[in-house]
């Protein structure tokens, strides 16, 4: 059933089964999820932490692919299990304020993520998710083509993605960029074989211009603030959509309610290369080979606005 105005409400697929739905069926779902950015699959039943896992697995490169700490009260201390919280005892805080996608540290990106709500909180606290392909159609021309010189530059691990990619499902074009943890971003020239990077000021411009355009989408159309109810479980194409924690996510409990979430991060297919002839991955830590400009190497990467909290 769908969402409005993206997403999907799946229901009758019971994501316990020790063996994955038909094939058709699972090609079926994640056509559907590029499609519409992410699936939420609604159940009365609590589901168990391994179950979780386990259906992560159906889609994308069909394992699990996990980078991230494991808090001490994820249970039985899963590597897999990315255990997020309000409440420090709980769980890790703060993670994702701004838009990102999960994985932008690797050559081939997370394809997918789950994201498997253990306890909501009584007052909101939930996620936002944008569709790329949307917002890189809400651009005008000239912004259309400007983005499509561009390749990011990850700040922690030096890997180059697109800044613009054709979906591989859907075949949209999509935007892509995180916006914490970019350490470059390199332009293809418009005339000519060259390459320079964007300095602070144009890559402070470039970034609030992709926070307004996903922003925008909650007023039109394509970009959802989806609060968890009891037992959800979403699933996300995550070259399809960008996500980010709500405001209310990181409130106190004491304010909220504990919150607490179980994520899980799925092997990418392909290698995310970025166009123009440009490397996979570049030396971040090295001087840098496209002259002078935004060239930061470690932690959250440029930070383009002072006023608001960034975290991985």
């Amino acid at each position: 059933m769908p969402l409005d105005p993206i997403g999907a409400a799946v229901h009758g697929v019971d994501l316990s089964a020790t063996s994955p739905p038909e094939p058709d069926v699972v090609e079926a779902l994640e056509h559907e999820m590029a499609q519409r950015g992410f699936l939420v699959f609604k159940s009365e039943q609590p589901l168990a932490p391994e179950d979780f896992l386990r259906a992560s697995s159906w889609w994308g490169g069909k394992e699990l692919h996990s980078t991230h700490g494991v808090h001490p009260a994820t249970p039985g201390g899963n590597k897999h299990l990315f255990r997020l919280s309000n409440d420090r005892r709980h769980g890790i805080p703060g993670v994702g304020p701004q838009w990102h996608n999960d994985g932008s540290f690797n050559v081939d990106t997370f394809s997918h993520a789950g994201y498997h709500i253990v306890r909501p909180a009584e007052h909101g606290g939930g996620t936002y998710f944008a569709h790329q392909g949307a917002a890189y159609d809400a651009l005008p021309e000239d912004r259309q083509e400007s983005w499509g010189r561009l390749s990011s530059v990850n700040s922690a691990s030096g890997v180059v993605h697109p800044a613009v990619h054709e979906h591989p499902i859907s075949g949209r074009k999509s935007l892509w960029l995180h916006l914490g943890m970019t350490g470059a971003v390199i332009e293809k020239l418009r005339d000519g074989d060259g390459f320079r990077l964007l300095n602070a000021e144009e890559l402070t411009r470039l970034c609030h211009e992709y926070n307004n355009t996903l922003d925008a989408g909650l007023d039109n159309g394509y970009a959802i603030a989806y609060e968890y109810q009891k037992n959800d479980c979403i699933f996300i194409d995550n070259l399809a959509v960008a996500h980010r924690a709500s405001p209310d996510a990181h409130l106190p409990p004491e304010q909220q309610g504990l919150r607490i979430l179980h994520r899980s991060t799925v092997r990418g297919v392909d290698e995310f290369r970025p166009e123009h002839g440009l490397p996979l991955h570049v030396d971040i830590h090295a001087p840098s080979p496209f002259g002078d400009g935004v060239w930061q190497a470690g932690g959250i990467g440029f930070r383009w606005d002072d006023r608001i909290p960034m975290q991985n």
